[in-house]
């Protein structure tokens, strides 16, 4: 008997199943009739149906028994919602997730980025941004190929037989809050309002290797990320064999940006909200805060529209503003660049999410809420941020702001004076 299975006193029967299973489904090379063949050879819980459903207690690998499980039988797509922190990603990912035939993840490169920010100052200072970019990409790409055991080797504290409670943000996925994953998770839909809680209280801890199997039999796979900085560092991933990957670049007015972050992270924005309050800059601002944002926009906004090779087809620039003003439009546009038809209950998502001014005073649902009036909240921060930093930033931003479309004002009157929009008529075609 196994070694592991002999601690914790489980059955020799049932451990040799259980072993064999995870390693097969771990691996990328998991097929239809191998999982059949597995399934139907082995004594184990998938035995029959009446085994399967009445004998085997163990309800989190229960679901294995059920044929939906097994992979789509075309070849998959994958799609990355390329964005900046606070650009409208939550929203813009939401829309993805609400359909039936995509696995969407949200953020998780949170893991790896915690993992190198929890290691020894040492370790920090070896491990340079190409290191970290290389994580980065090795983790998208066993992501995209189902394989959501290799985020163990991230998640803390480290899950135990391929089961985590820490997996994060797991309430913004349905396939990771839905059946076969969960089975008391009916869709996955959240409660309204909804919380960072309801799934785990519902579901449970989360067990990678369904996740796994579930990834497998859809035919999307699409994955929200704010932590890769430029476009140009996913070019391994577009030209690797194994993937067929679009890519969403978010933007969004960099004057927008600052004054969400300034409200959402209020400890990291304080001299902002300082500068802001008093009208008075101070001497430790820290001005890379939006700097870098607008040189990684523009940087990524250039390099797709120069329309290289690597990026023909795979590359379809939004701006946010565009997709509040006309979001079920713009979501068509989304889901005919990934190839995808946009079903009735996509539809019927955005109408309930984009005309409400119901607002929650809950810190996450600040942060990460995706029901507001999309229209009146695109421009609103021109009724929060103070002139004076909104022409520093736009000294700052000007060349992202004129690439992008947005147009600049002079006055606090025409920054107040919301009858006129500063979303300028621009249109991105996807690459081709």
């Amino acid at each position: 008997m196994h070694e592991g299975c002999r601690a914790r006193g489980v059955g020799r029967m049932e451990c040799s199943w259980k072993t064999v299973l995870l390693l097969v489904c771990a691996s990328l090379g998991v097929q239809y009739t191998a999982i059949h063949t597995l399934r139907d050879s082995l004594s184990g819980p998938c035995q029959g149906a009446y085994r399967c459903q009445i004998r085997h207690r163990d309800t989190r690998w229960r679901a294995l028994c059920d044929d939906s499980l097994m992979p789509t039988a075309s070849p998959q797509r994958h799609v990355l919602l390329f964005a900046t922190t606070r650009s409208g990603s939550s929203f813009t990912g939401q829309l993805l997730n609400q359909h039936p035939g995509i696995f969407y993840v949200f953020e998780p490169l949170y893991h790896v980025q915690q993992a190198f920010t929890n290691s020894s100052s040492r370790l920090r200072r070896i491990l340079d941004r190409r290191a970290l970019l290389g994580a980065y990409r090795d983790l998208l790409l066993n992501l995209y190929t189902c394989d959501l055991h290799f985020m163990e080797n991230y998640i803390r504290p480290e899950p135990q037989d391929h089961v985590t409670s820490s997996f994060f943000r797991r309430s913004s996925s349905h396939a990771l809050c839905s059946s076969p994953v969960c089975p008391e998770g009916g869709d996955g839909t959240a409660p309204d309002p909804p919380d960072e809680a309801w799934c785990p209280k519902k579901c449970g801890a989360l067990n990678l290797t369904l996740a796994s199997m579930s990834c497998l039999s859809r035919g999307f796979v699409a994955i929200k990320t704010v932590r890769v900085p430029e476009v140009g560092d996913l070019r391994t991933l577009t030209e690797d064999p194994r993937l067929d990957l679009k890519i969403i670049h978010l933007v969004r007015d960099p004057r927008a940006i600052l004054a969400s972050r300034m409200m959402a992270f209020s400890d990291q924005f304080r001299a902002w909200k300082i500068w802001n309050a008093t009208g008075r800059q101070p001497r430790y601002i820290d001005l890379s805060q939006i700097t870098s944002t607008c040189k990684d926009m523009v940087a990524s906004a250039e390099r797709g529209l120069q329309r290289p090779a690597w990026l023909r087809g795979r590359y379809l620039l939004v701006r946010y503003e565009d997709l509040a003003f006309n979001p079920v439009g713009k979501a068509s546009e989304i889901y005919r660049f990934i190839g995808l038809e946009m079903e009735d209950r996509v539809r019927t998502w955005i109408v309930k999410n984009t005309n409400s001014n119901v607002s929650s005073q809950s810190e996450w649902n600040y942060k990460f809420s995706t029901t507001r009036d999309s229209r009146a909240t695109a421009e609103s921060w021109r009724l929060r941020l103070g002139f004076d930093i909104m022409r520093t930033v736009q000294n700052l931003c000007n060349d992202t702001l004129a690439l992008l479309g947005y147009k600049q004002v002079h006055s606090e009157a025409e920054l107040r004076n919301l009858s006129h929009s500063l979303v300028g008529h621009r249109t991105f075609q996807p690459i081709i």
